[in-house]
């Protein structure tokens, strides 16, 4: 075997167990989403549109999913602005603390007060809306739930065939770093894991720093296209079903 062979086994390897990593996640907005859109079916087969006091049905699973998937250190529903009867806009959201509770974010959503009142635009809501697909948001500085350096995952719902919001869950960085960063370092080039819009999640490599934005291909056409390939030299190997490409640099 080649050692540009044994390259590419090893940067397939690690994109597995990527996947592996964050699949947890995933399985928890998956489980989130599939609770929020049973309970808002069961609100539109009586005739009418669901308020925040039907989300509170939600809960116990969140609570559940807090306490048995390891990365996550908030989950919950964000409803579309418009969806709920009583309040604009709503996160039925429950974080852990740093004593192990389960607590709820509470916040000020009312658009002439609040500076988060229109979470419409950030990357964990906009890019399941716009594509329909799941995504990975981040890392960035979580000023609305915990002040932490975060990621994201996210995936839309739906009422009725029409979208309703995102089930999402956070991740804070350095617990996703500490998962991943012994993999990206076992590579025989520095790599970095990069999200849909070309946002570094994760780096071994000193010229892309977790956080940055960083120029190369259409990762989002790398994502579809669901296959290894190369884009000036660089390495490219999608984490297969999770929105993220491994990126090698050569040596």
């Amino acid at each position: 075997m080649s050692l540009a062979t044994a390259a590419v086994g090893t940067a397939s390897e690690v994109a597995a167990a990527v996947r592996s990593a964050l699949e947890s996640v995933f399985d928890a907005v998956a489980a989130t989403r599939t609770d929020t859109e049973e309970l808002l079916a069961r609100v539109a087969a009586e005739s009418r549109r669901p308020a925040t006091v039907d989300l509170a049905a939600l809960r116990p699973g969140l609570h559940l999913r807090l306490a048995r998937t390891e990365l996550v250190s908030g989950v919950g529903f964000v409803a579309a602005p418009g969806l709920l009867t009583d309040v604009p806009a709503w996160l039925e959201w429950w974080q852990s603390g740093s004593d192990g509770d389960v607590r709820p974010l509470l916040l000020d959503l009312d658009p002439e007060q609040s500076a988060y009142a229109d979470y419409t635009h950030w990357d964990w809501f906009a890019l399941p809306r716009d594509t329909g697909e799941r995504a990975v948001a981040g890392p960035y500085v979580d000023y609305l739930c915990s002040d932490e350096y975060s990621l994201t995952l996210s995936a839309p719902v739906q009422m009725e065939g029409r979208f309703a919001g995102v089930a999402a869950a956070d991740v804070y960085l350095r617990h996703f770093e500490a998962a991943v960063l012994p993999m990206l370092r076992r590579l025989p080039g520095p790599a970095h894991l990069v999200n849909a819009r070309g946002r570094v999640t994760a780096s071994a490599d000193p010229a892309h720093l977790a956080g940055s934005l960083t120029k190369g291909p259409d990762f989002a056409a790398v994502l579809r296209r669901a296959r290894p390939g190369r884009f000036r030299g660089l390495r490219l190997v999608p984490c297969r079903d999770i929105p993220l490409v491994l990126v090698v640099s050569p040596r």
